[in-house]
């Protein structure tokens, strides 16, 4: 009789639990994973190497498109180190407005993760609410920004625009009318600050729904415990940040180590776990969306009381406004030599990190005193998650497969950048 060999296939790049284009290359006994190698660069782009052809300015909306679901953290990382180099630094409401919406961006993070992991392992109900949610987050993004998700809305020396007084509401069609379209505008009568006050009063409601659905459902817990347990040594070993190493019990945040913005006046605990399997990395991004959500609201109280600019008055770098480009022939030139020549940056190099969702998003750069970046790197935490593959499926099953990816949260627009 033959021997029996173990079998090799390919999981991905087009199956949607790959999460977009990843090529995993398993080796089988039976059911049983024996070897897992994953193959990138099906999404590179070179991000990196346009950055360093182009103006400072015009690769912000590069950076949205790395890790797309979380759009506006990749651009804090950016602009921050451009800040550092430059030695300018945003004014204190421009911080505020940073803090908001990178914990916006968490939640949109975090809900894209939980429903697309639900549906990965079963569970249907919970796709539809988070996605429903992630409707409100997308049109604040849209509110400040014009468009929905790519929003180049951090600029360096502050934001774009301060936060508008109206939110836009939902216009009548052949869809929404009556009784429904009330109940779609109800919370967008007032400001942007009004709507997401009361978006955050009843998200808190909306996370207990969804620990209803999962934390204690017999299938869930199946799936999940004991899957992909990593040690705390070994997840800093492996060069894990956020919550794949919270939830291997290592307390590390650098919203709480390294404050940057106006992290270091926010209340707010850091969750973490304590076995380091996919159940308990669920759990943490579950408490991270209620600490988020009370951190937006510290930040609507602060900024509904202190008004004051958004954006340095240092016009090496800022644009004059859109009223006095539209009025002075100077500020129109200013404006067009500024969008399309930049400014000149002094020579030196930095490294700049923010607390992504995903983990520690990191931009060094290197500038040689010229408008555009000498030499950019960036940090993606997923490209260390995705490189502990192998280690964390040996032994499970092929269905396990699917809550591992999920589980490390996996986007390849910024692993292939």
């Amino acid at each position: 009789m033959s021997e029996i060999r173990n079998f090799t296939m390919n999981f991905g790049p087009q199956h949607p639990a790959a999460h977009g284009v990843l090529r995993l290359i398993l080796e089988l006994n039976g059911e049983t994973v024996e070897r897992a190698d994953p193959h990138v660069g099906l999404l590179h782009r070179a991000t990196e190497k346009l950055a360093e052809s182009k103006p400072y300015n015009q690769s912000i909306g590069y950076m949205d498109r790395l890790d797309y679901v979380s759009m506006m953290c990749n651009e804090h990382a950016y602009v921050l180190a451009i800040e550092q180099l430059m030695g300018i630094e945003a004014p204190e409401r421009a911080q505020y407005i940073r803090t908001m919406f990178d914990e916006i961006t968490r939640i949109l993070n975090h809900l894209m993760w939980l429903g697309s992991n639900a549906l990965d392992l079963g569970a249907m109900s919970v796709f539809l609410y988070a996605f429903r949610e992630r409707e409100n987050l997308m049109d604040c993004y849209e509110a400040v920004s014009g468009t929905r998700m790519h929003a180049t809305y951090y600029r360096p020396g502050g934001v774009y625009r301060d936060l508008p007084d109206v939110m836009p509401k939902v216009a009548e069609s052949r869809w929404r009318k009556g009784k429904d379209l009330e109940r779609m505008n109800q919370w967008r009568e007032g400001s942007l600050l009004d709507f997401l006050d009361q978006f955050t009063a009843d998200f808190y409601r909306k996370v207990d729904d969804y620990e209803t659905l999962l934390t204690d459902n017999r299938i869930w817990k199946q799936r999940t415990v004991g899957i992909g347990a990593v040690s705390p040594e070994r997840a800093l070993q492996l060069g894990f940040t956020g919550p794949m190493l919270r939830g291997s019990g290592v307390v590390w945040d650098l919203r709480k180590k390294r404050a940057y913005a106006a992290y270091d006046r926010m209340e707010f605990d850091v969750p973490v776990g304590s076995n380091g399997d996919c159940y308990d990395r669920y759990l943490v991004r579950i408490e991270e969306m209620r600490q988020s959500t009370h951190i937006i609201r510290q930040c609507i109280d602060w900024l509904r009381t202190h008004q004051g600019p958004v954006m340095v008055r240092n016009f090496k770098v800022s644009p004059p406004t859109r009223e006095e480009m539209k009025d002075d022939m100077e500020a129109m030139i200013h404006h067009f030599k500024l969008f399309t020549e930049g400014y000149c940056v002094p020579a030196g190099e930095t490294y700049a990190s923010v607390e992504a969702p995903k983990g520690e998003f990191g931009c060094y750069m290197v500038s040689d005193g010229a408008n555009k970046p000498f030499r950019v790197h960036l940090r993606a935490p997923g490209f260390a998650h995705l490189s502990a593959m192998n280690e964390m499926a040996q032994g499970h099953m092929l269905a396990d497969i699917a809550a591992l990816i999920a589980t490390q949260d996996i986007v390849f627009g910024e692993i292939d950048r």
